[in-house]
């Protein structure tokens, strides 16, 4: 290894050569890179690089001697060399020089010194010394003052060789003349160029303290009212001193002697900086009506001098004793439903004053349902003077105020609080008197319907409210076995299952009552409607077969395709999209040569039939439209017959012809003539009847009216207090009928009801719903009144019926009903399109009626999109159904089988 040494000044520029290392090593230029030289030293790296193209050690960053030594006299930096092949360490010692780059600075930029006016010449005021951070000759060299008449500079050396500035007072001062004295002090190093540094001195001249203070006027009088508040101000002394600074700084004392005792220090207080004296205690003219205070008043010099003042404060006497209020007793709580005159408190007053000074009178706000009474002399009483409230005041803050007759009046007041204690005279109130719920019927028992709340403005017991369900006797039983309440929250629960069919509303009475003595209460109605679940299966009521049999039905054998075999004809308790049935063959190995109408539930041949076939069996499955679906199914064997008639007698369990009967024609004979008496004595009757009646022009219809039989019919209604329906239930009667809405009256001799056309109710007022319930019943007494005469063929034509049995799909043309409802309100609308059908305004299912449908469901919702329930209807014996007129698709059928009509025509009479 060897050892390598080098010197730098710190401000040399980042770059700049420190060493030739390839000349003080020794080594080849071409060497240095094949052997690898480079720095190993941490701190080298941070501040040197080596150049080994030239061989050289550079400068990487600019050095700061200050901040890498400090104050160290000497300041060297480390490094290490390497080079390999062979490996060998060299050190190397760089000394950074200083060079005089910091200027001396002072530790404040101005210095602020004080000196007494009397102070003798020769004193010395230290100054603070300059810093330089710079070394040797470039540190601080000397200091310099600029001139003055009175002061000098000396410089003192310590034994570190810090030079210490000093001014020095070669003259006297007088502050009169000059207060204030402004120096410049500089610092200079002996760096090349010189810096320097400075300083500003200002020198302040103290006074000496050469004059007492003087108080004037120096004995005073003031005249005070004995009722001033405390704090009043008396006077201020007005003392003056000529000397400034502490000097000129008077305190203010109050001054004992024997003659004027210290009693008054009591009530007065003085200000020691400013001189006021202000009341500390009230001033009592009766105990004394003046009082002499003396005051010191003493300057902050040294020494100290001191003046003195004197003052007489003479009292004024005035009416200076407030009235006393005294509150005997004070009955608190008071009931709310105290009467007038109730004594509430009893209260005292009291005045020291004397004459017009000792007489109160007491008084309370006007707008409190109270008033004073007078017992005796300064006594009076505090009693009710109007019905109290706790809804709306819980309580009173009841302020007297007592007033004497002294001149100014004093007064003075006394504030209680006065409880009200609640009674019950509140009865607990619903949120509202009437509320609505549904619930799905099956719901479990226990599940939650509704939520009444009341409130009670009473409070505590009287406040405290239980719910319970009140048994109006409105239903057949206790509405207590359906529904039960929480008598602490006010939630209805359902006891048991609920049963749509059964039950489609409930009016829910539930009594609120409070805790109170006596308790009160008020009620309210909850109407609960049942929500349809698809619980019923569908009945089929034709062909009504034993379970387990079959329906055996005959047909020619010679039928053509269409040609109606029979009519299945089902119904469901459910109601809405629940009720709407669908009916359709089970698949079976082989194809047969039947099809079933998927709304109307009409089997009719489907391809024409062989002479020798065996029956075929028919599996007919009616499903529902709910969810999930319900079905049910009917087994019909259909067998052939050749040259035979459709044997309707049978499928009806009527009486059919005996085969020995072989007369046929003369039975025909006899039938014509039979009819025909019997219309000539039923027309005949009804003229009596019409020429009885006094009708001068009449028609059938007239004549019809009120001779059919009453249906046996049911018109439910629910209504709510503002009269709107809430609910409204129009049955038929049994299960003969798939439509249950409708009744007939075909001619005046008929007893059976089959159909009944009503008109739609109008939900406008309670008014209208009465008419509206009226016309119904006059429409259910007389169902043929004004009735037209139905067409000859009144039927639908095959696009006008929906699903399946149309060639458009019913859930394709328009949005179905979305809710029971909805749907219950679109049967309703077909009620009264059929009404206007039998009025002769249209037709039932065809031209462009629409019911009103367009208007709710979309333009797109006519008829046609409606389930056909009047294609439940079949008439036995014959191969037609109620469709329109238009109708293409059972003409053949019709046409074909138009022989077979007028031979079974007695049996379709029966």
């Amino acid at each position: 290894s060897a050892q390598l040494h080098y010197s730098v000044p710190e401000d040399r520029e980042p770059g700049s050569s420190v060493g030739d290392l390839a000349k003080d090593l020794g080594v080849d230029l071409r060497s240095l890179v094949t052997r690898n030289l480079r720095l190993v030293s941490e701190g080298g790296q941070r501040h040197f690089q080596v150049d080994l193209a030239a061989g050289l050690l550079l400068l990487n960053s600019r050095l700061d001697r200050e901040a890498l030594c400090g104050q160290s006299p000497t300041c060297s930096l480390h490094l290490q060399l390497v080079m390999e092949n062979p490996l060998q360490l060299h050190r190397v010692e760089v000394d950074v020089l200083d060079v005089n780059d910091n200027a001396p600075q002072f530790p404040k930029p101005e210095v602020v010194l004080e000196i007494t006016e009397v102070a003798n010449p020769g004193t010395r005021l230290p100054l603070e010394v300059a810093e330089d951070p710079d070394m040797g000759s470039n540190s601080i060299s000397t200091y310099e003052l600029s001139p003055s008449k009175h002061f000098t500079l000396s410089i003192n050396v310590r034994g570190d060789g810090v030079k210490m500035p000093e001014i020095v007072l070669e003259k006297a001062l007088d502050r009169e003349k000059v207060a204030v004295h402004r120096l410049t002090l500089t610092a200079l190093d002996g760096g090349s160029p010189v810096k320097s540094g400075t300083a500003k001195v200002t020198i302040h001249v103290l006074d000496a303290n050469d004059n007492p203070p003087v108080c004037d006027p120096p004995i005073s009088k003031v005249h005070l009212e004995e009722n001033v508040p405390v704090g009043t101000l008396v006077t201020k002394l007005n003392v003056t001193d000529l000397d400034e600074g502490p000097n000129g700084d008077v305190e203010y004392s109050f001054k004992i002697s024997n003659n004027a005792p210290g009693k008054f220090t009591k009530l007065f207080s003085l200000d020691p900086r400013t001189g006021e004296i202000r009341t500390k205690a009230p001033l009592d003219y009766e105990e004394s009506s003046a009082y002499e205070i003396a005051v010191r008043a003493r300057d902050k010099g040294s020494p100290a001098m001191e003046g003195h003042c004197h003052l007489r404060v003479e009292l004024i006497d005035i009416n200076d004793n407030s009235p006393e209020i005294v509150l005997t007793s004070l009955s608190s709580p008071v009931q709310e439903d105290a009467t007038p005159g109730t004594v509430i408190a009893l209260i005292g007053v009291k005045d020291s004053d004397s004459g017009d000074n000792g007489q109160v009178r007491l008084q309370i706000a006007k707008e409190l349902p109270f008033k004073l009474v007078s017992s005796f002399k300064e006594h009076f009483s505090l009693v009710t003077n109007g019905p109290l409230d706790r809804e709306k005041a819980s309580g009173y803050n009841i302020t007297v105020r007592a007033v004497d007759s002294g001149s100014p009046p004093r007064a003075t007041q006394k504030t209680f609080y006065l409880r009200i204690a609640d009674v019950n005279d509140n009865a607990p109130n619903f949120s509202s008197p009437f509320d609505t719920a549904h619930v799905q019927e099956n719901a479990l028992p226990g599940t939650s319907v509704f939520s009444v709340s009341a409130s009670d403005p009473d409070e505590g017991t009287n406040a405290k409210l239980s719910y319970s369900i009140l048994d109006n006797g409105m239903q057949d039983i206790p509405i207590s076995t359906y529904f039960r309440i929480d008598q602490d929250n006010g939630t209805i629960y359902t006891v048991r299952a609920l049963d749509y069919e059964q039950d489609k509303v409930f009016q829910v009475p539930v009594e609120v009552k409070d805790a109170g003595s006596p308790a009160l209460s008020s009620t309210a109605v909850v109407h609960v409607f049942i929500l349809d679940e698809n619980d019923n299966a569908p009945t089929i009521v034709y062909p009504s077969v034993p379970k387990g049999s079959a329906f055996h039905q005959t047909i020619p054998a010679l039928v053509e395709p269409g040609y109606l075999v029979t009519k299945i004809v089902a119904v469901d308790a459910d109601s809405g999209h629940n009720a709407w049935l669908s009916y359709q063959l089970q698949e079976t190995a082989e194809a047969l040569p039947f099809q079933v109408e998927h709304r109307s539930g009409e089997i009719r041949v489907a391809q024409a039939l062989r002479e020798s076939e065996d029956p075929h069996r028919l599996v007919v499955e009616v499903r529902d439209n709910g969810t999930p679906s319900l079905s049910a199914s009917v087994v019909i064997v259909i067998s052939l017959e050749e040259d035979s008639v459709p044997d309707f007698a049978k499928s009806l369990d009527l009486p059919r012809s005996s085969p020995k009967d072989t007369n046929l024609t003369l039975y025909l004979i006899i039938s014509l003539v039979s009819i025909s008496l019997v219309s000539c004595v039923m027309f005949a009757v009804v003229a009596a009847r019409c020429v009885k009646a006094g009708t001068a022009s009449w028609t059938f219809a007239d004549c019809c009216r009120g001779t059919g039989r009453k249906p046996t019919s049911h018109f439910r209604g629910q209504m709510k207090p503002d009269g709107f329906i809430k609910y409204l239930d129009v049955g038929g009667a049994g299960l003969t009928s798939q439509a249950q809405n409708y009744t007939s009256c075909f001619s005046p001799m008929s007893d059976q009801s089959d159909f009944l056309f009503v008109k739609p109710f109008s939900h406008s007022s309670t008014a209208e719903t009465v008419a509206a319930y009226e016309q119904v019943t006059s429409t259910l007494a007389s169902p043929c009144d004004g009735q037209a005469q139905p067409n000859t063929d009144w039927r639908f034509s095959q696009t006008q019926r929906p699903g399946t049995s149309g060639s458009q799909n019913g859930e394709e043309g328009g949005a179905w009903p979305n809710n029971q409802f909805d749907t219950e309100m679109l049967q309703a609308m077909i009620l009264a399109s059929a009404n206007e059908a039998a009025d002769g305004n249209s037709t039932l299912g065809g031209g462009t009626g629409t019911m009103g449908l367009s208007a709710r469901y979309g333009p797109q919702f006519t008829l046609q999109h409606v389930p056909d329930y009047r294609q439940n209807v079949y008439i036995p014996g014959s191969t037609a159904t109620l469709t329109n007129a238009a109708g293409k698709r059972d003409a053949k059928g019709a046409g074909s089988s138009g022989g077979n009509k007028k031979k079974s025509g007695k049996k379709e009479k029966k």
